[in-house]
């Protein structure tokens, strides 16, 4: 069998596109002036930030003025909770609601508002990683100052009733935020329609550059500044602007949002073949719902291994996967959102994420179907545990 070289961590990083930086290029060199000088170079790159802003808004179908660029989405993340936490405990307002498996960047933020004397309430997950919206409902209180439950996860891949969950804050009065990062050109994303008062997206998730992020921050909301020392984001976040990386952004961002029904179409008989391939190892299970999941992500345990050498060992056959979120893929503690599952710590460890963009083939599905057996096989014949399980003829799965 030939070896293929087959990227699956769309959802920890993608490439910059060819057309993304062809977009990009001139503003690294040519078009190099500062944003905020008045002579020509610098008007030049002001009216194409302002291009930039115009172009992001239409795809979110939202306002100019309502798009505040950052470093990325854990930036914009801390910038909707921390600001909005200061900004309502003035009117007594000190209950955050959240789920329980977001990504770290709003989990360490509540618990750093827990140590300043917020309340934050941690939603419980259905089995297959769904939040209920009225679970979200019930928690909801007269001083709840924000509701933040992200679009889709970044582990398992589930998506959120985000319409509804939005709907139901609208109704008390609650400020909605949500982390959409890994739901940005996967599904629509309408702020409108979906209720939404801030968002938070990273534009290395879809073919942008890492260092890039968008805040969108419905009007009439006003947030703290979250950097002093300059006018740029209207006073907000002071420094001067990322031209190429905002620039590049934008372009990214129209690519990505023009074909989400083409790409879910495509991705997900493909997806779905193999998660069907892989269940026919012996005591595996998928993680998260089987209909409510991005087109690109598959995520399993596998009973009997560890993440980490299942990874290393599919990187020797040239496939790059994952076994939990980028961001904590050195540590070696079950990953948080699959022990919200309820999975045991046993179960929890083998786990491994596959996430593809829109390149993935049927020969890509076939090779890694091919070759994942024979490596369960072999770690699974150096475990302990393993041998136990089978011996002991214990079920976790």
């Amino acid at each position: 069998m030939e070896k293929r070289l087959i990227y699956a961590d769309h959802a920890a990083t993608t490439a910059v596109s060819d057309e993304v930086l062809k977009e990009m290029l001139p503003y690294f060199q040519e078009n190099f002036g500062n944003p905020s000088s008045i002579y020509a170079k610098g008007r030049e790159n002001e009216r194409a930030i302002m291009n930039a802003r115009q172009r992001i808004a239409k795809c979110l179908n939202a306002d100019p003025k309502e798009i505040f660029f950052t470093a990325g989405g854990s930036e914009s993340d801390n910038w909707a909770i921390k600001g909005t936490a200061d900004r309502l405990a003035q009117k007594g307002k000190k209950h955050i609601i959240t789920s329980v498996f977001e990504h770290h960047a709003v989990l360490h933020t509540c618990e750093f508002l827990e140590k300043h004397g917020f309340e934050v309430t941690y939603l419980p997950v259905s089995p297959e990683g769904i939040v209920s919206p009225d679970d979200v409902e019930k928690a909801i209180r007269e001083d709840t100052a924000l509701v933040t439950i992200m679009f889709a996860n970044n582990e398992i891949g589930t998506i959120q009733p985000i319409a509804e969950i939005g709907e139901i804050c609208r109704k008390h009065h609650v400020l909605f935020h949500t982390d959409a990062v890994q739901a940005i050109g996967n599904v629509p994303v309408d702020v409108q329609k979906q209720n939404i008062d801030m968002l938070s997206l990273s534009g290395h998730k879809f073919h942008a550059p890492k260092g890039v992020g968008v805040l969108y921050v419905k009007k009439g909301i006003i947030l703290p500044n979250l950097i002093h020392g300059g006018g740029q984001e209207s006073g907000k976040r002071a420094g001067t602007e990322n031209v190429p990386g905002i620039i590049g952004l934008a372009k990214a961002l129209e690519l990505a949002t023009a074909n989400i029904p083409e790409k879910i179409q495509k991705l997900t008989p493909l997806r779905d073949k193999l998660i069907d391939g892989i269940l026919t190892i012996e005591q595996t299970r998928l993680n998260g719902s089987r209909t409510q999941r991005l087109c690109g992500n598959v995520n399993i345990s596998i009973v009997g291994i560890e993440g980490e050498s299942l990874l290393l060992m599919l990187d020797n056959y040239g496939i790059q996967a994952s076994s939990g979120s980028a961001c904590t893929s050195g540590s070696l503690d079950p990953s948080h959102v699959l022990l919200s599952l309820g999975l045991v710590h046993e179960v929890a460890h083998g786990s491994l994420r596959l996430s593809f963009g829109e390149e993935l083939t049927e020969e890509d599905v076939n090779y890694i179907l091919a070759v994942l057996p024979e490596i369960v096989s072999r770690l699974r014949a150096m475990s302990p545990m393993w041998e136990k399980l089978k011996k002991e003829n214990i079920k976790l799965v």
